[in-house]
C-alpha cells in the first residue's frame, strides 16, 4: 500500500479516533513520511501504533504519543520552541510543520548525524540542530516558548524552567518507569503551574540532569 495512505490511516484511526482534534497537528502527522525516519527492515511497521528502534537503545515515539504531546503544546506559528531529544528527527520534523522556529539538540552523536540526515532530505528550513546536553546547551537561545522533552528526568529540572518564557509551557515525562508527562506553566518568574497529562514511558534523560539527582 502507498505511504501517503498508510499514514492517512494511522491519523484516522490511531490519532483522530483517540481523540486528537487539533487540526494542525493531525495535517502535520499527515504530512511527515515516518517512514524515512525507520530502518529499511522496519518499513513494513513505519505506521503502526507503537515505538520502533532506532540503534543505541533509543526509539521512535509511538504516533499516538508525538500527536498527543504536540497537541498539549498548544502551537502557534510564531512560537519558538526548544526540543530535548531529537532522535531520529521525526517529532522535530512533525514540530516543524506547525511552527516558524525550532531548537533541537541530542546527546547521543550518531543519533544526532542521523537526525540532521533525515531532516535535510525533507529540505526544513527551520530547525537548528545540535549535538549536546539538553539541560544547557541551548541556554544561549532562551527563553522558548514552547519546550517539550522526549527523554524522562528523574526530578522536574528547573534549569529547564528558567529557559521559559514567563506564559510558556513545557511538556515532559518526569520518573522512573513508567513516568508521568506532566505540562508545565511558567505563571511568573518564580511560580508554575504543573498539569498531570498521562503516565508513558520513555527512555531515561541522561547527561547534566543526572547531577541533579
Amino acid at each position: 500500500m502507498e505511504y501517503s495512505k498508510l499514514r492517512e490511516q494511522m491519523v484516522s484511526q490511531q490519532i483522530e479516533r483517540r481523540g486528537i482534534k487539533d487540526r494542525d497537528v493531525l495535517q502535520a502527522m499527515r504530512t511527515v513520511p515516518r517512514h524515512l525516519f525507520v530502518a529499511d527492515e522496519l518499513l513494513s511497521e513505519a505506521y503502526c501504533d507503537f515505538p520502533l528502534p532506532i540503534g543505541l537503545r533509543q526509539t521512535i515515539s509511538q504516533p499516538y504519543i508525538v500527536a498527543l504531546m504536540t497537541e498539549y503544546l498548544q502551537l502557534k506559528p510564531h512560537h519558538k520552541v526548544l526540543e530535548i531529544g531529537t532522535g531520529c528527527g521525526y517529532q522535530t520534523a512533525v514540530l516543524a510543520e506547525i511552527v516558524d522556529e525550532i531548537y533541537t539538540i541530542e546527546i547521543v552523536p550518531e543519533l544526532a548525524v542521523l537526525a540532521k540526515k533525515n531532516l535535510q532530505k525533507l529540505n526544513y528550513h527551520n530547525i537548528h540542530c545540535k549535538q549536546g546536553d539538553g539541560l544547557t546547551d541551548w541556554q544561549d537561545q532562551a527563553p522558548f516558548d514552547r519546550i517539550i522533552v522526549t527523554a524522562a528526568p528523574y526530578m522536574l529540572p528547573q534549569a529547564l524552567i528558567e529557559q521559559l518564557k514567563v506564559g510558556g509551557s513545557m511538556i515532559i515525562p518526569v520518573g522512573s518507569y513508567p513516568q508521568i508527562l506532566y505540562r508545565i506553566v511558567r505563571k511568573s518568574e518564580n511560580k508554575i503551574e504543573q498539569q498531570i497529562l498521562s503516565h508513558v514511558i520513555f527512555v531515561p534523560m541522561t547527561g547534566k540532569v543526572e547531577n541533579n539527582y
